[in-house]
């Protein structure tokens, strides 16, 4: 479930730092004009009336200088992939001598300086400063076209292997771009003072669901302070306390230097709705909206008009033998290049596993594969040997309510080696090999075992077959095992409906700052 983003540039939503008192008591002298785009019915009759309070961040700082802090990072990071890139095209092509330094210098400037060209310092979207995953076309093009210039350097150089030295710079600049600024978030988002203080409009069951995403998405960057609803549904049911009605919401924006709103299905009718979307956009503050339908919305990408009324259109599902040419295409090159490249990667993980505990090096399981063939999947071992035996002796420690996953935290039969795998998902990477065999995808459903896949009985649900199961997919972006077995299971299936090769490719762009937070590993 992603937030539709309604958001204006948000200019000032952490400026106020005045006490309740003193906004009170400003309020209630004569002549007072309300801030802009405060709305009489934004403030309460009473301008003294007291609201609940929440905790203010140790150091509040402006949104400009929010902006300025992750810009900052991300340039360094660009730098820092640039530099790196520069080196290691150098050393793919031989190049030696002074024009090695003139070769790292570019690189160091090239991307920072597209990235600016291009935008990708400019934007305060929710989706891109949280993954990335929106800006990965713009970063492949520009690491593709900078490999012609290395290539006509390191030609003028005279070194000997130009050609190597420009792939490896186009390669090298996208996974350590990708891997670099993936980092440049983490470090943000983590940081109290630079995350934006967001407030609920809504308190039901879409409000809890949204609340508990936020809260498992640190990178994200976003800290839920409270909610307001006219209608509560149960007063801080999901660990926020009711700040208000809608009426109060101008005067909370200001007391409690509210950086972004979501509106979530509340109560109150469209009238008082759209009225608090123009508050929060007239004051400065980013306003995200769950859509009703949003279950369907995934795949949605064009907004149409009909005589001026907008209409979200969703494209009819369609998966051609070309676009199963197209997918298999990129399967088999990544798969047999990421092999090649990883080998030493797990060589080295396969002689870490032999040492700790006696046993194979890799675990088969039986899982579901593409129109109801089954297969043998493939990981490294992580647990010791006959674990599978001992989950019977383990099913009232499940972690997992829905009554068909299982999974434990801290599991017992974990190895020390492979909590280390589990945690960076290096115990999936054998399953490049399925990828190879035409088994698996790189990016598709989750592959399902058998039990699991025995509990769909929904028709809708089996469509999800209809590609091979993947390496990756939405499922592994949106948390991997901290969202609940139905829950994935749609996002299976809208990803089927609406897939498509770009899609594909901002997914795997997706994985990377999810694995490296560590989101659901168990």
């Amino acid at each position: 479930m992603k937030p539709f983003a309604l958001s204006g540039p948000i200019v000032g939503g952490t400026g106020a730092a005045h006490s309740r008192a003193d906004i009170a008591s400003f309020r209630g002298l004569p002549g007072h004009r309300p801030d802009i785009g405060e709305s009489p019915a934004a403030i309460p009759a009473n301008p003294g009336a007291e609201l609940p309070t929440v905790d203010e961040p140790p150091l509040p700082q402006s949104s400009r200088s929010r902006f300025r802090a992750l810009r900052g990072l991300l340039i360094r990071a660009d730098v820092t992939a640039g530099l790196l890139t520069g080196c290691l095209a150098a050393l793919a092509a031989g190049a030696d001598g002074i024009g090695v330094l003139l070769l790292i210098a570019a690189m160091g400037i090239f991307l920072p300086a597209m990235s600016s060209a291009t935008g990708l310092y400019a934007v305060d979207d929710l989706r891109r400063w949280a993954s990335g995953i929106t800006e990965a076309p713009t970063l492949l093009l520009i690491c593709s076209a900078g490999s012609w210039p290395v290539y006509f350097l390191l030609d003028a150089m005279s070194a000997p292997h130009p050609t190597a030295g420009a792939l490896s710079s186009g390669v090298g600049l996208a996974v350590i771009a990708s891997v670099a600024r993936a980092l440049a978030r983490m470090q943000v988002h983590r940081r109290p003072e630079l995350r934006d203080r967001t407030l609920v409009v809504g308190s039901g069951q879409v409000a809890q669901r949204l609340v508990r995403r936020v809260m498992q998405h640190d990178e994200l960057g976003l800290t839920p302070i409270g909610f307001v609803d006219d209608d509560a549904h149960s007063s801080g049911a999901f660990g926020l306390p009711n700040l208000g009605g809608l009426g109060d919401l101008g005067r909370l924006l200001q007391l409690h230097r509210v950086d972004r709103v979501m509106v979530a299905f509340s109560r109150a009718g469209h009238e008082e709705l759209l009225a608090c979307i123009r508050t929060c956009r007239d004051q400065g503050v980013s306003v995200d909206v769950v859509p009703r339908l949003f279950e369907l919305l995934d795949g949605a990408r064009k907004v149409d008009q009909i005589g001026g009324m907008p209409l979200l259109s969703l494209d009819t599902p369609s998966l051609s033998r070309g676009s199963r040419a197209a997918k298999r295409a990129l399967d088999i090159a990544a798969a047999g290049l990421g092999l090649i490249v990883l080998s030493p990667l797990l060589a080295a993980v396969a002689a870490l596993i032999k040492l700790e505990s006696p046993g194979p090096v890799f675990f088969k399981q039986v899982r579901m594969g593409r129109r109801s063939n089954v297969f043998h999947l493939l990981k490294f071992r992580s647990m010791v040997v006959g674990a599978d035996a001992d989950k019977e002796l383990l099913l009232d420690e499940n972690d997992i309510s829905d009554g068909v996953m299982f999974k434990i935290h801290r599991d017992p039969r974990v190895t020390r080696v492979g909590r280390v795998l589990r945690r960076l998902s290096f115990d999936e990477l054998p399953q490049l090999m399925n990828v190879l065999r035409g088994e698996m995808s790189l990016v598709g459903p989750r592959p399902l075992v058998l039990p699991e896949a025995q509990a769909l009985t929904v028709g809708w649900q089996t469509r999800r077959v209809d590609l091979r199961p993947g390496l990756t997919g939405p499922w592994q972006v949106a948390g991997r095992s901290d969202i609940p077995f139905d829950e994935m299971i749609s996002f299976d299936y809208l990803y089927v409906s609406g897939w498509s090769l770009a899609r594909d490719v901002e997914i795997l762009f997706a994985t990377v700052p999810a694995v490296l937070s560590g989101r659901g590993a168990y």
